[in-house]
């Protein structure tokens, strides 16, 4: 049974091995071989744009197949997630399929809920989902990356929680409220692949 734990004062949902270890070999092998484009990001208009200095990464178009696949494991896992942030979910975006490589990062951010994006999508997301497909290490090793923490933070002052980096297995889900303030710090050695997803 997959262990749920509670990441401590940002309410984090994670799930270790939501996908075993031979689905995400699986799924990066794929990842290195369909075509890629660099990821946008959304302010206050409906179309993404690139901007480097914001985020820097690569969104991968695998089959269609590996997409439902993604979807309904997420939805599988549907209820624990609305049990544990106390939400109503109708069901997910399509999920995002990512690689950052050395030099790769994305700014700190929200998802949506804030009032500062104005668009449908953002707007109506209740969830955001992260799942690693790769190793993070500490020193460099063929099988991992180094960097790419995926970090929370609290910026209000009258919440002084801090900061909590978040780094895991392959396989390992987490799940967060879509207004808390996120980034990705620069990979530093090999390839970060993951993949983002919102329920609605």
């Amino acid at each position: 049974m997959d262990a749920l734990e509670t990441g401590a004062h940002f309410e984090l949902l994670i799930v270790r091995n939501f996908l075993d270890a031979e689905t995400c070999e699986k799924i990066v092998a794929e990842m290195r071989s369909s075509r890629g484009e660099l990821a946008t990001v959304y302010r206050s208009d409906s179309s993404g744009s690139v901007d480097e200095s914001a985020r820097r990464a690569t969104r991968i178009e695998p089959s269609r197949e590996t997409k439902e696949f993604v979807v309904r494991r997420l939805l599988g896992r549907k209820r624990s997630v609305e049990e544990h942030f106390r939400v109503s979910l109708k069901g997910c975006e399509e999920p995002q399929f990512l690689r950052y490589g050395v030099g790769d990062f994305f700014v700190a951010h929200q998802d949506g809920n804030t009032g500062m994006l104005r668009l449908d999508r953002e707007e109506s997301r209740k969830v955001s989902v992260t799942i690693l497909l790769s190793r993070q290490s500490k020193s460099p090793a063929s099988d991992s990356y180094c960097g790419g923490s995926l970090i929370f933070h609290e910026w209000r002052p009258q919440h002084a929680r801090g900061s909590f980096a978040f780094g895991g297995d392959a396989g390992t889900l987490v799940a967060f409220r879509p207004e808390t303030t996120h980034e990705v710090t620069p990979v530093t050695h090999g390839e970060r692949f993951s993949i983002a997803c919102w329920y609605t």
